[in-house]
């Protein structure tokens, strides 16, 4: 009897990676299909029938919404798998992420539109960040540093429309450039450049593009300071084991 019980908690604790290394498959195909049509999320829900205004009464289309919540699911599962020789293989094969060598996404990182995204060499990506890179692509260049917890979002919802859409204007890619500083709780919005050797003080919420080696802080951020221009630093590219 407890040796039943023990191989029933046991099949229901690890149900979910079975359902999820099934659906490996599924995810690579998604991204892929998005990579080729140079196209993002968002257009990938429409065809899933995920998040519009028309009713969802067919099991075709039920199906799709399930699949499609299942890819945002999986998404998050990926980012707590406690190793990172694991999660670098699906972010790399699997959702197709372009991470050059010795760059390093720690644990618990949610990414969206993953064929969008560029991490450079031995850029450091921080626990728990959130890089929404469906609508116009997330560009980081190399030896960038993220805090914990820091938010990249490439687009957002325009309160004026009547379908709440994210219309033209209110969405854009997003680019970091080399050795750039991001300190945690930052919230970076779509259609800003943050130039080379840049510092983003903690909490800051950056709307508009920041200048190469200044110093921005606040809501929204504005330019406090300067840093100085003869940086050399290159990350090593070793990350903590099983985070």
């Amino acid at each position: 009897m407890i040796l039943k019980l023990l191989l029933i908690i046991v099949v229901v604790a690890y149900f979910k990676w079975l359902i999820f290394i099934l659906m490996l498959p599924v995810i690579r195909v998604v991204r892929v299909y998005n990579k080729k049509k140079n196209t993002n999320t968002e257009s990938v829900d429409k065809v899933l029938n995920f998040n519009n205004n028309t009713p969802i009464n067919t099991i075709n289309s039920t199906l799709k919404r399930y699949i499609n919540g299942f890819i945002r699911y999986a998404d998050f599962q990926t980012g707590m798998i406690p190793s990172h020789h694991i999660r670098n293989f699906l972010y790399r094969h699997i959702w197709l992420i372009e991470m050059e060598s010795k760059s390093i996404i720690y644990w618990g990182a949610e990414i969206r539109g993953s064929e969008q995204l560029h991490i450079g060499k031995g850029s450091i990506i921080g626990d728990k960040a959130i890089l929404d890179a469906r609508r116009g692509g997330i560009y980081i260049g190399e030896n960038v540093n993220f805090g914990s917890e820091v938010h990249l979002w490439t687009g957002q919802h325009d309160y004026k429309d009547p379908y709440f859409r994210s219309t033209s204007g209110h969405r854009g890619p997003i680019k970091i450039e080399d050795r750039v500083w991001v300190g945690p709780n930052v919230t970076i919005l779509h259609s800003v450049v943050i130039g080379e050797g840049a510092v983003v003080a903690a909490g800051a919420v950056v709307t508009k593009d920041v200048e190469p080696y200044s110093l921005v802080g606040g809501v929204p951020a504005k330019k406090i300071g300067e840093r100085p221009r003869n940086l050399k630093y290159e990350f090593k590219g070793k990350p903590l084991p099983f985070y």
